[in-house]
Parts: structure tokens; sequence; C-alpha cells
């Protein structure tokens, strides 16, 4: 039986892979301009979330999928009272306060017709800091920060202490709440974000990774 010749089977086998690669990376192309041109609405922004967690899960096992940032960073009690006394987010100037990452232009921080998302389908958010001082006797320090993109950082405080932890305790923490909260110290590279002078923020390089020291 004479020899079958194997570079062309080779080559057509490498022909079809460039083929199939072109394929993917025009159904990736035609998905983003989808999206561009028309946002996802909250429930196909929700489905891919979950869908993004679950696979983001398995290289972090033991950490449970799903499970609130507030509990990871502060654990269950302080994540529950950092929730517990979130302030209500304002519109002001006709902005709503947003996470930097995904939106810095004033027209994607504008109110939308669904609570908790603005036009441009960003949440409502709000990041956190928090020091904990009971162990030498003092309060729980929480810091909540609000970025607007025309306005810069808004900074309120709240102090509490045994009572508001047990008040707080009642509650629920989920992915879904209004405002998203997003704790600072467990942020990857917090202080290495690249902001203009005029809206730097003033928590850069002055928040630490523990809940347990002092800022």
């Amino acid at each position: 039986m004479p020899d079958i010749p194997t570079a062309g089977r080779r080559g057509a086998a490498s022909v079809e892979y460039l083929a199939l690669g072109g394929m993917i990376g025009l159904l990736i192309v035609i998905a983003i301009a989808a999206l561009v041109a028309s946002p996802p609405r909250r429930a196909d922004r929700e489905l891919g979330e979950m869908l993004a967690r679950r696979i983001a899960c398995a290289p972090r096992y033991p950490v449970p999928c799903g499970r609130s940032p507030l509990a990871l960073a502060y654990g269950f009690p302080l994540g529950k009272l950092v929730s517990y006394l979130v302030p209500e987010p304002e519109t002001v100037a006709g902005e709503l306060p947003v996470d930097f990452r995904y939106c810095r232009q004033v027209s994607c921080a504008a109110p939308g017709d669904e609570p908790g998302l603005t036009t441009s389908n960003r949440r409502v958010t709000e990041f956190t800091s928090v020091v904990d001082r009971r162990s030498a006797g003092g309060p729980v320090r929480i810091t909540y920060w609000l970025y607007r993109p025309g306005l810069g950082w808004e900074r309120a405080d709240r102090t509490a202490g045994a009572a508001d932890v047990a008040a707080a305790s009642g509650i629920g923490l989920s992915l879904e709440d209004d405002p998203a909260l997003v704790p600072l110290e467990t942020l990857p590279g917090r202080d290495h974000y690249a902001f203009s002078s005029a809206e730097r923020p003033p928590w850069q390089w002055s928040v630490s990774g523990s809940t347990g020291r002092t800022d």
C-alpha cells in the first residue's frame, strides 16, 4: 500500500483552525458591537454577573461563590453594620455616585429609569473603609466614599458601637443590594488607579488592608 502524505493534511487542518479562530473573533466583535449599541437591561446584566461569578469562583476555592464582598472584607457582623448604616445615595447636580472603574463621564452617572441604575445601566455604588477599635474600647468608624464624575469625591462618616452592631445583625447581605458597596480594603491596586489631580481620591495611600488598624 503506498504511503499517504501527511503534510497536506496538516496544512488543511491549519487552514481550518485559522478559519474557526477568525469566526470566533468575528462573533466576539459582533457581540461587543451589540452591547455598545444596546446596553443590557438589569435582568440580562444579573444573569451575566452570575455566570461570571460562577466561572471566577473555581480558581478561588474554597471561597464560597456569591459571598458578599462586605462579609469577605469585614466579616458578617461588621459587613452587616456597613450595609445597615449606608447613606442613601442622592442625585447631586444630575449625577448619582458610581464605580469609578467603569464610569468617569457625567453622562454615565445620570439617574436611570430603574432604581439603583444610571441611564448607562451602571450600578449606583459607594466605596467603604472601616477602622475597628473595639478591642481597645473604642468604636467602629465607617467611611463611605461617593464618586460623581463631574463633582469628584464625597465623604460620609459613621461611628458605631455595640448597640449598632446588634441592631444590624438581623439584616441580610446580598450582591444585589442598592447601592452596591465596594470595600476599599480588598480592592486590588486601589492606590495605583490613575486620576487627574482634580479628582484624585482622598483615600489613596491612607486605607489599610486590615480593619483592625488605624489609618
